[in-house]
């Protein structure tokens, strides 16, 4: 993989915990010197996992793989709500008189598989009047969102020890993992924000296909 062969080229990087999606994006334009680089689906800072990556013409096919199945390994914490729907946001402690049993978990699952509506967190980008939601959050104002119709694959429970559950979901386009945490919670009348989130697949691109930023740029130095 040179310089050369990367161009108009599609590949997955392994986003860590901590940095934006754009922040990879501008890694990768100083490793490589070329600016027309972009991303198909947006990972939240707190997440880490599969970024789908594109290079100058194949930026154009990065809309289709957009529209691919996602797979995810969130943790979900209850007992709370969060003002972000996950670990960044201010939180609300939730008076809890009983811990939901498992079965009562498997049952709400269910409500959640399918299309199903679902209401974007207020702190996400998406434009209101050319706008970020996030963006308008902070500066205090009211968003309202409305629900929007998305598809949820399946949820597996992997593990559930209160007040944490792990999941595995796989997804359509469109879907938020931290919506579907706090709607969980509410559902369970307990509360519950996203407390972690991997992205494990898009499509075709799977984690253990992608590459690290370190592994990427000693390859294209390799290759200078």
């Amino acid at each position: 993989m040179n310089l050369i062969k990367m161009k108009n080229k599609i590949f997955a990087i392994y986003k860590p915990k901590g940095l934006t999606s754009n922040d990879v994006l501008e890694k990768l334009r100083k490793i490589t010197g070329i600016r027309k680089i972009g991303h198909a689906g947006t990972l939240d800072p707190l997440a880490k996992g599969v970024l789908v990556v594109g290079i100058g013409k194949a930026t154009k096919e990065l809309g289709k793989i957009v529209m691919e199945k996602k797979e995810y390994l969130a943790k979900i914490k209850f007992g709370f709500y969060s003002e972000t729907d996950d670990e960044e946001g201010v939180k609300t402690e939730i008076k809890v008189d009983r811990k939901p049993a498992i079965n009562e978990i498997r049952n709400i699952i269910g409500r959640f598989e399918g299309e199903i509506m679902q209401k974007p967190p207020i702190y996400s980008a998406i434009k209101i009047k050319g706008k970020e939601a996030y963006k308008l959050a902070r500066q205090g104002k009211k968003i309202k969102l409305p629900a929007r119709k998305v598809c949820v694959k399946s949820i597996k429970i992997i593990k559930y020890k209160w007040p944490y559950l792990w999941l595995k979901v796989i997804t359509g386009s469109g879907v938020y993992i931290r919506a579907l945490a706090r709607d969980m919670g509410k559902e369970l009348k307990v509360g519950g924000y996203l407390a972690g989130l991997e992205r494990t697949k898009i499509g075709e691109f799977s984690k253990e296909k992608s590459l690290t930023i370190n592994k990427f740029r000693k390859i294209i130095k390799a290759e200078k």
